[in-house]
């Protein structure tokens, strides 16, 4: 009788079958994850062998990924980010070739953590490390039609200087993200549950929430804001979210953002527009209150490159305010491009937000795998 392959095993099985047409990964390591996962299982470590991928080759370096090898997680290899001559806001660069998008190989997956989507959408790992200083990890997640979160900023340690970038995970589910959060973070405690029974969603429903389709500024696909839309008026009519009338419009952080990324965050029209937007986010998110908007304005692009169109619009304000965010997928355009649902939460809030973001999971259709992971 044949012995049923590992987690690690099936892991390297999918990428070495998938990752050729892919291109998610720049670098993998059989031999060394094989190795690990013996040792995390004859320790009977928490995660026992759980496969996982890292952003980029400093990845395996990375915070995050030293925790959750530490608790039994295994690194598998290193996925693609955007590479010489390539646009950061267009695609990743993987070993074999510009990483592609699962559900449409003629578009982008999204960047910088371009490869941590695709695997993470492929089935080829269980979850995978990413970073995101402005829509990074929020991005790929939307347009690859996975989950993502951005934890709350200085949360996690960042090598950016600028303080924009934070750590974050991509994951098939919120619920599949939870180990990230319950190994990497220090005195992790998940929110106390409501109801006598053990349910996956520990949060007291109906949630509040400000629904805002532009923050006030941003220019959204029609089809985008109609796929979001019809997401919010789903968690309304099942209970799980009641909107709350807020005024959800924030100032555009494009000269901000900018400036304070080009070593100049004491410029006077970046300090306006920070301390503006988070006095407005402050009351925005008053009670416990979340913040639900399209992840991006747009649909996944094709590999020539976004051109003047900002997909980070809707999610760099709060690279610079340094809240918690997530995105989640929230159904797809008529050509068959994967939306996602943004949910944005309070300043170390990143557990609440996480089961908030169940809470939603369970109310909207399950996900779909896409038809390059069938293969």
């Amino acid at each position: 009788m044949t012995p049923t392959p590992s987690a690690v095993a099936r892991a390297l099985e999918r990428i070495d079958r998938l990752d050729p047409a892919l291109h998610a990964f720049i670098e993998v390591w059989p031999d060394e994850a094989l190795a690990r996962e013996r040792e995390a299982l004859a320790r009977r470590l928490p995660l026992g062998g759980l496969p996982f991928a890292v952003k980029g080759p400093s990845g395996i370096r990375s915070f995050a990924a030293r925790r959750l090898i530490a608790a039994g997680g295994v690194p598998v290899g290193a996925t693609a980010v955007p590479g010489p001559g390539t646009h950061w806001q267009t695609w990743g660069q993987g070993a074999h070739g510009r990483t592609v998008n699962p559900w449409r190989a003629d578009r982008t997956p999204g960047g910088s953590s371009a490869g941590s989507a695709v695997a993470v959408a492929a089935g080829m790992v269980e979850l995978a490390t990413g970073s995101d200083g402005a829509g990074s990890v929020r991005i790929p997640a939307a347009w690859c039609g996975v989950f993502g979160l951005k934890t709350t900023n200085g949360l996690l340690p960042s090598p950016d200087r600028s303080g924009l970038a934070s750590a974050g995970v991509l994951a098939r589910s919120a619920a599949a993200a939870e180990p990230y959060l319950r190994h990497v973070l220090d005195g992790y405690e998940p929110p106390a549950t409501t109801s006598p029974l053990k349910t996956p969603t520990p949060v007291r429903l109906p949630l509040p929430a400000v629904y805002s389709e532009d923050l006030g500024f941003a220019d959204v696909d029609p089809e985008v804001a109609a796929v979001v839309g019809r997401a919010v008026d789903r968690l309304v009519a099942a209970g799980t979210v009641r909107l709350v009338e807020r005024d959800a419009g924030l100032l555009d952080p494009v000269g901000a953002w900018t400036a304070v990324r080009g070593g100049a965050p004491d410029d006077p029209e970046a300090v306006r527009v920070r301390r503006t937007n988070d006095e407005r986010l402050a009351a925005l998110l008053a009670g416990g209150a979340l913040l639900l908007t399209p992840a991006t304005p747009n649909r996944p692009h094709g590999h020539e490159g976004p051109g003047a169109f900002y997909s980070t619009a809707l999610t760099w304000a709060f690279n610079l305010s340094g809240h918690p965010a997530a995105s989640l997928p929230a159904g797809f355009t008529g050509d068959g491009c994967p939306v996602g649902l943004q949910l944005v939460a309070a300043h170390g809030a990143d557990l609440r937000l996480l089961a908030a973001a169940r809470a939603v999971e369970d109310a909207l259709p399950p996900a779909r795998r896409p038809p390059a992971a069938a293969r």
